[in-house]
């Protein structure tokens, strides 16, 4: 029998007369994102997009693993169709519910009858399903209400009559696309890469740039933010990574300002560089996995002193939480293993032993002036160059 994903959405459901709109994104998404899984037939009816297989050659397991990752998704579960019927739905249930309940110590059933011409009632159907499912089990698993191990979940629809697994939770948030494009600070560490999985997560298309500095910085390092890059790809789809190497703006640094500054006059150089290619890729904001305190250049009197330099917002998802609670999204979304990978950023390289954490505009833009950025910064973005990674 082949296997359907019923996806269930929530946000979208809010959204009033502009809901077609979220609609037709993120069916448009998720036909993307399974493609190459086969031929399926997608469609949304009453909040739920359902992902029906045309052919046996499907994978239907591949479409579920990919529309647990789509943004707008609250939850999946896998369901098998048949007629309305109830002696069909039965044998469904006792033929292809059991090898998911294995190793499970209790279910319940719950129903819902949208057609309401149905004979029997949502709390008969489940008491028939889960007697059937309890008579297969032979034992091996109990009915718990209250606070049951693995939900199945009987759905009767106008078109049809649906089996469905337990249901998952998956990415939720708003269809990619659904709220602009804004360009990611992409680092190697364990904070941008959640950041920008976070603002994904509300629906924005993630560019990003990648500052290296060459020779300081390694290939290595490169490739581990290429690699997380394609890490949260998984999520928020294709990403355009920026690479753009400052290493001659950190030897100027290094070499004629006050070392207590560099790390200062180092981020606002990114801001601008950042701010020069969100405008050439068309992005409406910047993002930066920045948390308030959490380093010297992270302070509010230091986030004030890069601030004023973008000409468009700056989103900073993680402002307000701690490092474990980054670590438990990094840990989810799969990019904490890479980020600890011990190859170095240019974030790290010539780190002042003393950094200023109460910084003064003033006297940062006075250390500026000797240092004279610009020309530097515009050979940086003149040799920009651009990685792909992932898939629409």
């Amino acid at each position: 029998m082949r296997v359907s994903v019923l996806c269930k959405y929530g946000e979208i459901a809010l959204k009033g007369m502009n809901r077609h709109i979220f609609e037709k994104l993120l069916r448009d998404r998720i036909k993307k994102r399974i493609a190459e899984f086969g031929r399926f037939k997608v469609y949304t009816v009453q909040s739920t997009l359902y992902i029906l297989p045309l052919d046996d050659e499907c994978d239907s397991d591949g479409a579920y693993e990919a529309a647990k990752r789509t943004f707008g998704i609250a939850a999946v579960s896998k369901a098998f169709e048949t007629e309305k019927d109830m002696d069909a739905i039965i044998r469904v249930a006792k033929t292809e519910i059991p090898k998911y309940l294995e190793g499970k110590k209790s279910f319940k059933v719950e129903s819902k009858r949208s057609d309401k011409k149905f004979p029997l009632n949502s709390p008969e159907i489940s008491n028939e399903v889960g007697g059937a499912i309890l008579q297969a089990m032979h034992g091996r698993v109990k009915v718990d209400v209250h606070n049951p191990e693995c939900v199945i979940r009987v759905e009767i629809r106008d078109n049809a009559a649906y089996v469905c697994t337990n249901q998952e939770s998956a990415a939720g948030g708003m269809p990619t696309g659904s709220n602009g494009k804004a360009l990611l600070l992409l680092s190697g560490g364990i904070d941008s890469p959640v950041a920008g999985y976070m603002m994904g997560r509300r629906g924005v298309v993630i560019e990003a740039v990648h500052y290296e500095s060459f020779p300081y910085t390694s290939e290595r390092a490169r490739d581990k933010v290429i690699e997380l890059a394609e890490l949260i790809s998984r999520y928020c789809g294709e990403i355009h990574v920026h690479v753009v190497s400052l290493t001659k703006l950190q030897e100027a640094i290094r070499d004629k300002c006050d070392e207590e500054y560099s790390t200062l006059l180092l981020r606002r150089s990114m801001m601008r560089l950042a701010d020069r290619i969100a405008e050439k890729y068309y992005c409406k904001a910047i993002i930066t996995g920045e948390s308030l305190g959490q380093v010297a250049s992270q302070t509010m009197e230091a986030l004030n002193v890069t601030n004023p330099l973008a000409n468009r917002p700056v989103f900073r998802p993680l402002i307000g939480t701690d490092k474990e609670e980054i670590v438990t999204i990094a840990r989810k979304i799969g990019t904490f293993e890479t980020s600890i990978q011990p190859y170095e950023d240019c974030c790290t390289v010539f780190t002042p032993r003393h950094p200023k954490t109460r910084p003064e505009l003033e006297a940062v833009i006075e250390q500026e002036k000797i240092l004279d950025p610009i020309p530097m910064e515009d050979e940086a973005f003149e040799n920009e160059y651009t990685i792909t990674v992932g898939s629409r």
